[in-house]
């Protein structure tokens, strides 16, 4: 993290493993910066996740997960490679999307919808 951190909202994501969740995001390029054993701060990307221990059911069970993360940054094309064995496919693959981002979908950890994206008129066409 910078010593002079930007202003800015970033979610709070319950997560049941959290030692088994840090790989995951170690892979995307997120480093963990801060927390306890019931809490990650994590940075990467010029974004922040903060991850805490998961709640009791009924979501524990990963496809009762109605969590999802949307993280905004120019290096979706980065991302989409370091993470291509969780892309959902093939709804979530990368690409330009109607709504105007260029965008990938993860599926993480605890099944939680991760999208990365970029508004589609700041990258150059594919």
């Amino acid at each position: 993290m910078t010593d002079h951190p930007q202003p800015g909202a970033f979610p709070v994501i319950p997560c049941q493993d959290l030692e088994a969740a840090l790989p995951f995001w170690e892979q995307m390029g997120f480093v963990r910066t801060g927390g306890n054993a019931d809490y990650l701060l994590l940075t990467g990307w010029d974004c922040e996740v903060h991850l805490r221990r998961g709640d009791p059911p009924p979501w524990h069970v990963p496809e009762n997960n109605p969590f999802g993360i949307f993280i905004r940054t120019p290096h979706v094309d980065r991302i989409a490679e370091l993470m291509d064995e969780f892309v959902i496919r093939p709804g979530g693959i990368l690409g330009h999307r109607e709504w105007g981002l260029y965008e990938v979908a993860l599926n993480g950890p605890d099944n939680l919808l991760i999208r990365i994206g970029w508004p589609s008129s700041l990258i150059e066409q594919r």
